[in-house]
């Protein structure tokens, strides 16, 4: 071989092993340059804000109470002294003796009727067991502005409100005061012991208004019903307008002469405001004194 071949061949020799170093020197370079490797910056993205309703809140309704109508009684005066009217009211469905009592307490609406107990008692509780109705009161059911009579009929008063309210008019009351018995109380009785109704005839007014409250809006033909203890089980009855004219006038019967028994009758009346007054017969042409009545005015719509 001769001279200038051989350096040809040693010429290709050192570029065929200088020729992988550079490859790697360039491979290096490309790695450790950042702009030539890493990926385009993202543009920013813009969030629109949403808009979130404002939660809305319905008013809760608060229940309605649920209610019964009981029959609460007041004293009024009478040809036969004071004695026991009574008028329907609204009260509570549970506890509904507590609620008859505090009506009691509270006072009539029906003007004729008469308010004696200190307003600003107490119900503490009403409870039932052993055939005795135990009411409890505050302290302030002491203090009454009431003579003798009136004194034994609120007693009256009481047992009858509380029986009728359980329906059970064989049980027995008794009123504590505080939780001890009532014993002495406004200077003209004491009440120890369990009390039953005493005699109706004694204690009850004679003929009633049951159905209609003082007060009351109803509707034409008028319905009125109640209890009448009356002769030939006859009553009378007169309308009277808003002036006291009488409008209109009539009679009933009850169920049963000369006990307590339902009646019930009806009249057309025009729209208006007016009185509706029943009252016991009057056999004796007022020998025996002013016939007992009872009395509601009401708006006829």
């Amino acid at each position: 071989m001769n001279t200038t071949r051989r350096h040809h061949l040693d010429i290709i020799r050192v570029l065929a092993v200088a020729l992988p170093v550079s490859a790697l020197a360039l491979s290096g370079c490309a790695t450790n340059t950042p702009e030539e490797t890493a990926p385009p910056a993202a543009e920013p993205t813009t969030v629109e804000p949403v808009d979130t309703p404002e939660p809305t809140t319905e008013p809760t309704a608060e229940p309605t109470p649920e209610t019964v109508t009981a029959m609460v009684y007041f004293p009024l005066d009478t040809r036969n002294g004071f004695v026991l009217g009574r008028e329907p009211r609204e009260v509570p469905d549970e506890p509904t003796m507590a609620g008859v009592v505090e009506a009691m307490i509270a006072g009539p609406e029906d003007p004729d009727y008469g308010a004696v107990w200190n307003p600003a008692t107490t119900v503490n509780s009403v409870t039932v067991a052993g055939g005795v109705i135990t009411v409890d009161l505050s302290a302030d059911a002491r203090t009454a502005n009431v003579g003798s009579a009136l004194a034994g009929l609120m007693v009256e008063q009481l047992v009858w409100t509380v029986t009728d309210a359980a329906k059970d008019p064989s049980l027995a009351v008794q009123l504590t005061i505080d939780g001890a018995p009532a014993g002495e109380l406004w200077g003209a009785i004491v009440w120890e012991t369990p009390v039953t109704r005493g005699d109706p005839m004694a204690n009850r007014l004679l003929v009633g208004i049951d159905n209609l409250a003082e007060g009351a809006t109803v509707t034409s033909p008028v319905v009125v019903s109640g209890e009448a203890n009356v002769f030939e089980a006859t009553l009378l009855w007169k309308v009277l307008d808003a002036n006291g004219a009488e409008v209109q006038s009539g009679f009933a019967t009850s169920a049963e002469g000369q006990t307590f028994a339902p009646y019930s009758f009806e009249v057309t009346l025009p729209a208006g405001t007016y009185t509706v007054v029943v009252s016991e017969s009057d056999p004796s042409d007022g020998a025996g004194g002013t016939p007992m009545s009872d009395s509601r005015r009401i708006t006829v719509g």
